[in-house]
């Protein structure tokens, strides 16, 4: 490969007084690589926010889930979200000292003895769920909360990703609040839910906020607890935190209120990387292609879901004048990660290492395509690398079927 700078971006922080291309030469890739120091890096910051506010915070499993790091990240949140019964046991079976707050779209019936269990809080997505399975929780000894949805959206584009979409099936309107809720059904409440928000700053959460208390403000007072849901970017370096601590505390101060956040993306930002290597190159038209031996649409498909385009080590800090584009082995015609650009021409077996890669990617992976699963490894503080995980054609093989 070309010589190329050192990289000091967010995402690539702690790798720059080494180099990455010899630190990981002996990892079978594809691979993920979780970064230790950087997630102790983004958990001070969220234990400094529930410090300074007493707010509390938790891991939303849905982004997150290598339980084996739950030792480390159980020391900067009071405990973990789920968004049902899988996630909800994981929780409490990897956090047993910790609250498990879990949401469902909708619960199934024959479920729900068993996510009693598991969880501490139960939210539910409509006011039909909270009056079938709401008194069962509440006898329980269960918290109880009703997921709203205040039909104010500070996203643009991605509806995707937008809980506040038109026709968005998440969270009760203010009309069918009205029309629906009983004194009965309302006195089973304890807290109230929403989540507006995706990869947004606190400045997004004060407009949805202010609209929250506009046409839910009245059914606050003889609450226990607020929940202001995920997608505040509180790790990210423009991210106003003190923005932030203002409106946690008003809302506490004014409806003496337990305020929860449960943010996936902050409690692992630039927390991970994803190796690759180059098993081609070739020109086709006006592009220079790249075929890797990782894949978008099943190792990180949020670069085609979302779409953005991922960051990648020692490319684009100069504009450089070789521009290729980078996909995967596999059949499908839109498995592209997206178009870089180098110094120079890149070749095969060249290393490339994706940045950001512990949000949203072994949450998400899949086999598609006979694709391996990536192995998982942990970058300790002193730069050993650890065997967290690894994959092979069993893993592919027996989620389709049974075993001979």
């Amino acid at each position: 490969m070309a010589e190329l700078k050192k990289d000091n971006r967010p995402p690539f922080r702690n790798l720059a007084s080494v180099d990455p291309y010899k630190l990981f030469a002996s990892l079978h890739t594809p691979a993920f690589v979780i970064d230790e120091a950087q997630l102790i890096y983004d958990g001070e910051i969220l234990k400094k926010v529930q410090e300074d506010t007493g707010c509390r915070i938790l891991l939303a499993q849905k982004c997150f889930s290598n339980y084996d790091l739950y030792p480390l990240l159980e020391n900067y949140v009071a405990g973990t979200e789920a968004s049902g019964l899988y996630e909800a046991r994981l929780g409490k079976e990897e956090m047993p000292n910790k609250e498990v707050h879990t949401f469902c779209g909708a619960f199934r019936e024959e479920e729900f003895d068993e996510v009693l269990k598991y969880s501490d809080h139960l939210v539910f997505n409509s006011v039909n769920q909270l009056k079938k399975f709401g008194k069962k929780a509440k006898d329980s000894g269960k918290s109880i909360g009703l997921r709203i949805n205040p039909e104010v959206s500070t996203q643009v584009g991605h509806d995707i990703y937008n809980p506040c979409a038109p026709g968005s099936r998440l969270g009760v309107t203010l009309k069918n609040f009205e029309e629906q809720m009983d004194e009965d059904t309302l006195s089973l409440l304890d807290g109230i839910h929403f989540h507006t928000l995706c990869q947004q700053n606190s400045i997004d959460l004060e407009t949805t906020l202010k609209v929250v208390e506009e046409k839910f403000g009245k059914y606050f007072h003889n609450l226990s607890w607020i929940n202001f849901g995920g997608g505040h970017h509180i790790t990210r370096e423009d991210y106003d935190i003190a923005r932030l601590e203002r409106l946690i505390k008003h809302v506490q101060d004014t409806y003496n209120v337990l305020v929860y956040l449960e943010p996936g993306e902050a409690t692992c930002l630039n927390a991970g990387y994803l190796v690759s290597k180059v098993l081609d190159t070739f020109d086709n038209g006006d592009f220079h292609i790249g075929i890797l031996d990782t894949s978008a649409a099943c190792h990180m498909p949020d670069v085609v879901e979302m779409p953005y385009l991922p960051p990648l080590y020692q490319t684009d800090l100069e504009g450089y004048d070789y521009k290729i584009r980078l996909g995967s082995q596999t059949c499908l015609s839109g498995d592209v990660i997206g178009d870089f650009s180098f110094p120079g021409p890149i070749k095969e077996g060249d290393m490339l290492i994706f940045g950001d890669m512990a949000l949203y990617t072994t949450v998400k992976t899949n086999t598609f395509n006979g694709m391996p699963l990536p192995g998982i490894y942990l970058l300790k503080k002193d730069y050993s690398i650890e065997t967290i995980a690894t994959f092979g054609y069993d893993d592919f093989k027996h989620r389709l079927g049974k075993s001979k």
